[in-house]
């Protein structure tokens, strides 16, 4: 039957798309105490499976696929721009294709106005009614209502009237910043992309003799198995350095390791593969929110992945996306090698200074591209200091200097220091493991 929590969760997922869900009503329904519904129900939001929305509450919404990650609920609409729904609640988990700009005159705007797409627009009640009419959903900027019929109509068709008191430009950036968030997220590749699922996976369980470690060494590559309790929760893992001079016949709970290193699905890629080189890991379990064994990554899969992620065209651009394509390499003055880089506004901070995030990036970036040149591998930074940083201004040019100080198969050791106008704005030191392609 599984914990309350996990009943509570199947119970979630078996309503419908659209369904109020409150803490006292699961509780009352399920007969658990209110403390349990309300974790659960966060939980369940967490995974997407809800979402609350101010004045209407809890709703059950669709799971978003990977692939669908641009689009936007009209409920997540109503929470980047902290507004409120006046008509049409049962339609706010619909998702939108497009959103309109009503900034022109009626009949033009109709032409763009298609279904399921969100027409944004000021104080123009004829405009709201013919929008609802052919489809779409409708957000009033400028903090405005709408006539009464316009909310019926609103609720018959289930699509969402909405207001917000933002303006109609700001509510534009503000949406369009949120979808490009959402393809940014699309583009980092998380454990659960790639990991081995629960039914392909070799594990032990903690009863189990010795003898099945060495049965299953003859199956496959590798030698580390996760070691699981009879509710299949994760409590150790067996490596070959556990079975030295162990009997075949002892128990797997007595040679473990106890509390191995787990990571979840929704681990980012960068983080498994770090703490697996940092670590010197071959295999990681890969565990639910109640550390239950759902698969193993291995060394194997996160290389495949990362050089699978390189070969990809990025849509969103992260700040490291930014600062790696405005990089670009410098006259070799005394045979050392340099790069110059021009402070956009994205790269800057409130004060429209250099933004020491960003000056984070081009130490690694250039340090990254200098080893490259000299040592095919990537790098794993453990720690950056920055001696120094003055304010550098918007536009201004830098020239990056990054000297390697040491050297060695696996570890690094570099120099970086930063230029504007010949002055010395900012220095640092960074070292860093090497993982060799």
């Amino acid at each position: 039957m599984g914990t309350k929590h996990e009943q509570i969760l199947s119970f979630i997922e078996s309503l419908s798309v659209g369904n109020k869900i409150s803490v006292r009503q699961i509780a009352k329904e399920l007969n658990v105490s209110e403390g349990t519904a309300y974790r659960a129900i966060k939980e369940a939001e967490n995974e997407g499976l809800v979402s609350t929305i101010e004045r209407v509450g809890t709703i059950r919404i669709e799971r978003k696929q990977k692939e669908n990650f641009e689009r936007l609920t009209f409920a997540e609409v109503i929470s980047i721009v902290d507004g409120q729904v006046l008509g049409g609640r049962e339609g706010l988990y619909k998702t939108l294709n497009r959103f309109v700009i009503g900034a022109m005159k009626l009949d033009a705007m109709m032409r763009y106005t298609e279904k399921d797409s969100l027409l944004i627009v000021g104080n123009r009640i004829k405009a709201h009614e013919l929008a609802i009419q052919a489809g779409a959903a409708v957000l009033i900027t400028g903090g405005f209502d709408t006539e009464e019929h316009v909310k019926k109509l609103a609720d018959e068709k289930e699509l969402p009237i909405m207001s917000t008191s933002y303006d109609t430009f700001t509510v534009a950036a503000m949406i369009n910043r949120a979808i490009y968030d959402q393809l940014i997220k699309k583009e980092i590749v998380l454990v659960g992309d790639i990991y081995t699922p629960f039914e392909d996976a070799y594990y032990l369980k903690a009863k189990d003799r010795l003898e099945r470690w060495y049965q299953f060494n003859e199956e496959t590559t590798h030698s580390r198995y996760p070691v699981v309790d009879e509710n299949n929760r994760v409590t150790g893992m067996v490596t070959s350095k556990d079975v030295i001079g162990k009997e075949k016949s002892s128990l797997i709970e007595k040679v473990m390791t106890k509390n191995p290193m787990t990571v979840q699905t929704k681990t980012s890629l960068a983080y498994a593969a770090h703490m697996m080189v940092w670590e010197g890991i071959e295999i990681m379990p890969v565990v639910d929110t109640h550390h239950k064994l759902t698969g193993l990554i291995s060394r194997q899969d996160v290389l495949k992945a990362l050089q699978y992620i390189q070969r990809q065209p990025q849509i969103g651009e992260t700040i490291d996306d930014i600062v790696s394509s405005r990089l670009e390499i410098g006259e070799e003055s005394n045979n050392k090698t340099m790069y110059h880089a021009e402070i956009t506004p994205q790269m800057t901070n409130q004060l429209g200074t250099l933004s020491y995030g960003v000056f984070t990036s081009i130490v690694t970036e250039s340090s990254s591209r200098l080893l490259r040149h000299y040592k095919k591998g990537d790098l794993v930074v453990e720690n950056i200091s920055i001696y120094f940083i003055k304010p550098v201004q918007l536009e201004s040019k830098l020239e990056v200097r990054p000297r390697i100080l040491e050297v060695g198969r696996k570890f690094a050791k570099v120099d970086v220091e930063v230029f504007n106008d010949r002055t010395l704005v900012g220095k640092a030191l960074l070292m860093a493991q090497l993982i060799d392609r």
